[in-house]
């Protein structure tokens, strides 16, 4: 009785000077309340064994969803087809259905973070478009769709040989003003034809603040890990995240996540990005990563479902097939 007098007192007096104790023997944390191998980060630090911990200086308290549609053009500027060669509005509706899953699993475990997801389509049917507005109906998710008209930046962008190059400029662009404009902390952008793990968002938003508070920076990150990542001798650097590794990468497609501080500060690039057909098309985004960090993750959390020889689509060591499946919508 005298040990576990002393064992409590031990525990009380760890966690009002901020320590945690570790139980190797039962694989348990008292001081946290939670066995070892279960998510032992709470609100004011990140802890992964056997690094410690990371005082979370950098709080996540908005998040901004933009997710850019148009379910009549299958791949922009190619004839290719996309694993399962099924119509494009399938991919749509599968990421879409694999997001708000994604921002359900988040709510759970951060719900103080206040979340808005704006679609933002870019000429599909209104029978598709429906579909996904039904899809969001059944959800207490804050969302609102949004119709763009690509005449809106005639004066802006460069005209284009093929039309539908000029539609994906302006719909981009569009993004970035709405994360400009509406904007508070956090912003995804992100396209009609990623798919994503249940875990993404809650992963993402994790180690945005563990990093970035070991940084004391803000970030990009990219929620794919790209096969192109593997394909030269590039150097990179490997970081902890809440619950997997990530990489440093210095290219991404126009899927990925920052801070509305950082679309402040590189809004020239976001902009001139759109401007014209750039090769390669992210060129003026690719230049931020020139400066500031931007990272992808061990294995993936989305899967960009395009051809399967693409560089720039199926991620390594997944079951394509079954996160296809379980995001059906029959």
């Amino acid at each position: 009785m005298k040990k576990n007098i002393i064992k409590k007192l031990f525990i009380k007096i760890s966690r009002k000077i901020g320590f945690e104790i570790i139980d190797q023997n039962e694989f348990v944390s008292p001081t946290l309340n939670k066995e070892l191998n279960k998510n032992i980060t709470i609100d004011e630090k990140s802890i992964v064994l056997p690094l410690g911990e990371v005082k979370l200086t950098r709080k996540i308290k908005d998040l901004l969803i933009i997710f850019r549609t148009n379910m009549n053009i299958d791949i922009w500027d190619q004839n290719k087809k996309r694993i399962f060669e099924k119509p494009k509005k399938e991919y749509a509706k599968r990421s879409l259905k694999s997001i708000i899953k994604s921002i359900e699993n988040l709510n759970k475990i951060y719900s103080s973070i206040n979340i808005e997801l704006i679609i933002l389509d870019n000429g599909s049917k209104s029978e598709d478009l429906d579909q996904l507005e039904q899809m969001l109906s059944t959800t207490n998710i804050n969302s609102t769709i949004i119709k763009h008209d690509n005449s809106e930046h005639k004066s802006i962008i460069k005209m284009q040989k093929n039309p539908e190059t000029y539609s994906n400029l302006s719909s981009l662009l569009k993004c970035f003003e709405i994360g400009k404009e509406k904007g508070k902390d956090l912003v995804y952008f992100v396209e009609d034809d990623y798919i994503h793990f249940k875990s993404s968002l809650e992963e993402m938003i994790g180690t945005y603040e563990r990093i970035s508070s070991q940084l004391k920076n803000e970030l990009f990150i990219c929620p794919a890990d790209y096969p192109y990542s593997y394909m030269n001798n590039e150097k990179t650097n490997l970081l902890i995240g809440n619950k997997r590794h990530w990489r440093t990468v210095n290219k991404t497609l126009c899927t990925f996540m920052t801070s509305k501080i950082f679309i402040d500060k590189y809004w020239d690039n976001l902009f001139k990005n759109c401007l014209d057909r750039h090769d390669p098309f992210e060129k003026y985004l690719n230049q931020i990563y020139e400066n500031e960090i931007c990272i992808s993750p061990i294995k993936s959390l989305s899967l960009h479902m395009t051809n399967i020889n693409s560089s720039y689509g199926l991620s390594p060591f997944i079951n394509y097939k079954s996160i296809w499946e379980e995001n059906s919508n029959d």
